[in-house]
């Protein structure tokens, strides 16, 4: 059974709360916290002489003592509920808000400087320990996607000519997404601290330099842009070879399989990039355990998993909910005829619904893939998204042949590892299997 997650905010480790932190020193004799502001009581140590100085208070941001625990332990998020106060250049909130704030700690020390979203409930997002001045920040942005670049080339061969460039946080980039079609890259802008000219100019420049494309397209994420109230950005290529070039279309390579593209549909920034090396993965234990007569790909989306397995599968069925993305994947099909033998149908239903009628059945399956899109978009939403996960794996279960594969997958950034094996093992109860947990993977962003 593989697994994998959406890569969630880059963080060296999550301080623990103080109650745990006394539990803690109870367990092992008690003894001094780190210094290194990593959790615990602040108050049972003194700071060190080179603590950072107190911020200008006339300017930025004051949080909670639970929010600067976490800046300090390597979290890159305030929430705007950990926010106590906020002053910026123009007191009576009149003009523009401004992109970055320093932040500090309710006593008033340096933590550092952050993007400002003043509509969203990620408030500010740390861009940098020290103070960081707008242009400073440009060239902190140039470098760091520069160096995120370099980082993902080594993935770009012959058979795979698209990744993912830049993981926003986990390459120190707040709210940027870019991702590599072929010739094509797709940028995308999630935080409102990015939405400048200046950000957008930089981005492009970087990505010309460093990838010579065709075309450099934003495309906003329809959500996020309300939530941040960010600007409608122009229809206009950021740039092109060829002023007068269509660009929206285009076909790239995913393991050696062909694609096709449009920067103006599907979900995400178009495709799911980022599982790459997980569709491959998929139809390598498929190979190893030698369950290739039959497969079953729910969610399939535009069938990555499912074109993936079958080359090795001799028939497989992918279902969504979405015509538009069947159809997507259709296309794709035919266009790797000549890489596929396997008998592929589409089936456009409800995942719940079917894999519920199907479990009551006699349908069976050597490989069932589930890759369901987020259940849990908040942490109040957690308990019933882990009810959707084990109502899928229970019925995938039910369905699976002895010795098959289970590839069970979550984009859920409050469901974690321990929850989504729980509701797993809860489900294999429920069915009166047993599982093999074979391999734990997630996004590809080293």
């Amino acid at each position: 059974m593989t697994k994998q997650e959406k890569p969630r905010p880059a963080e060296s480790r999550k301080p623990a709360s103080s109650q745990n932190n006394r539990r803690a020193k109870e367990k092992v004799g008690g003894g001094r916290p780190p210094r290194d502001f990593g959790g615990g009581d602040l108050k049972s140590y003194r700071l060190p002489k080179d603590a950072p100085p107190p911020a200008n208070p006339a300017v930025g941001a004051k949080i909670s003592r639970r929010a600067s625990d976490r800046i300090r332990g390597g979290h890159v998020w305030v929430y705007a509920s950990d926010v106590e106060s906020i002053a910026t250049t123009n007191p009576g909130g009149s003009g523009n808000a401004p992109s970055l704030l320093p932040v500090a700690d309710s006593r008033g020390l340096l933590l550092g400087t952050a993007l400002y979203s003043p509509t969203s409930q990620i408030a500010l997002r740390m861009i940098s320990h020290q103070t960081v001045s707008d242009a400073q920040w440009l060239e902190l942005l140039a470098d760091r996607l520069r160096r995120a670049i370099a980082r993902r080339r080594p993935l770009l061969t012959d058979e795979t000519d698209s990744c993912r460039l830049c993981f926003s946080e986990a390459d120190e980039l707040p709210g940027i997404i870019v991702d590599k079609y072929g010739e094509l890259i797709i940028l995308q802008l999630l935080a409102k601290g990015l939405d400048s000219a200046e950000v957008r100019s930089t981005c492009a420049r970087i990505i010309k330099q460093e990838l010579s494309p065709t075309a450099i397209v934003e495309r906003p994420d329809p959500r996020v842009r309300e939530l941040e109230g960010l600007s409608a950005p122009s229809l206009a290529p950021l740039w092109a070879v060829s002023p007068d070039a269509a660009v929206a279309r285009t076909s790239f390579r995913l393991n050696g399989l062909e694609c096709g593209f449009d920067a103006n549909s599907g979900q995400k920034t178009g495709a799911f990039l980022d599982q790459r090396a997980n569709y491959a993965a998929a139809a390598d234990w498929a190979t190893r355990l030698g369950a290739t007569n039959r497969a079953l790909d729910v969610c399939t989306y535009q069938g990555g998993f499912a074109l993936h397995l079958a080359r090795v599968c001799r028939q497989v069925t992918g279902i969504d909910a979405s015509r538009a993305s069947l159809e997507v994947a259709e296309r794709n099909l035919a266009a790797n005829r000549d890489r596929i033998s396997a008998e592929v149908d589409w089936v456009e239903a409800d995942a719940f619904e079917l894999l519920r009628e199907w479990s009551d059945g006699k349908e069976s399956f050597d490989v069932i893939v589930l890759d369901p899109p987020a259940f849990a978009k908040s942490q109040r939403a957690v308990e019933g998204a882990l009810r959707g996960y084990k109502e899928l794996n229970l019925r995938a279960l039910k369905m699976i042949r002895p010795g098959g594969l289970l590839v069970t997958c979550s984009c859920s950034h409050h469901v974690g590892w321990s929850d989504l094996e729980g509701s797993v093992a809860s489900a294999a109860t429920d069915a009166r299997r047993r599982v093999r947990l074979l391999e734990r993977r997630g996004a590809i962003i080293r």
